[in-house]
């Protein structure tokens, strides 16, 4: 089993995050944002991941450093949990639609950290959450686990926008990180 435990704490925040990424969609998440943890759960069913993500940040002030950081930490998890990436995929994508809302999102676990992320929202806050951080997670996150995401996301209500975008996130990573023979997947030899 790939599995990784991380921590991370600063001044604004306490993240714990415990990943098993041959899971089977199992979750216990609580980072004092309901919005997020709906999010969250979304990505763990959907990836087939088992996550636990345990949050302390400072709410009083916003949910930056809480999305951040979750980003942050839940990153490095899924890099340790990947391990040498012998055998992987390493590149997949998904094509997700929410009702009139529709994300795309590809990825590729090389080891290059980029994202090119295309996402408008209309509304400021979708529940407890700010939908300028969304892209920021992904971009945290992307940094963090050592990949390349790519994603872009269109409609007209969202909370569907959003929930299709990290279905989609989910369904391209459980895709690109399946094992599916022994070698490396790199012309390098290493990932």
């Amino acid at each position: 089993m790939r599995k990784a435990q991380k921590s991370r704490k600063t001044r604004e925040t306490e993240v714990k995050v415990d990943m098993n990424l041959d899971g089977e969609g199992n979750y216990i998440i609580d980072t004092g944002l309901k919005f997020f943890d709906h999010m969250l759960e979304s990505f763990t069913i959907h990836g087939l991941f088992d996550l636990e993500v345990k949050v302390r940040g400072d709410l009083e002030v916003d949910d930056h450093h809480t999305i951040e950081d979750v980003g942050i930490t839940l990153g490095r998890a899924f890099k340790e949990a990947l391990s040498d990436k012998r055998g992987i995929k390493r590149i997949a994508h998904a094509i997700v639609p929410m009702d009139e809302s529709i994300a795309m999102v590809a990825v590729d676990l090389g080891g290059r950290a980029y994202t090119v992320l295309d996402m408008e929202f209309e509304r400021e806050k979708v529940g407890d959450i700010s939908t300028e951080n969304i892209p920021h997670f992904i971009d945290s996150f992307a940094k963090n686990a050592q990949i390349n995401i790519h994603a872009r996301v269109r409609g007209g209500n969202d909370h569907h926008k959003i929930e299709a975008l990290f279905k989609a996130l989910a369904i391209s990573l459980r895709s690109a990180s399946k094992i599916e023979h022994q070698k490396i997947p790199s012309t390098k030899g290493y990932l």
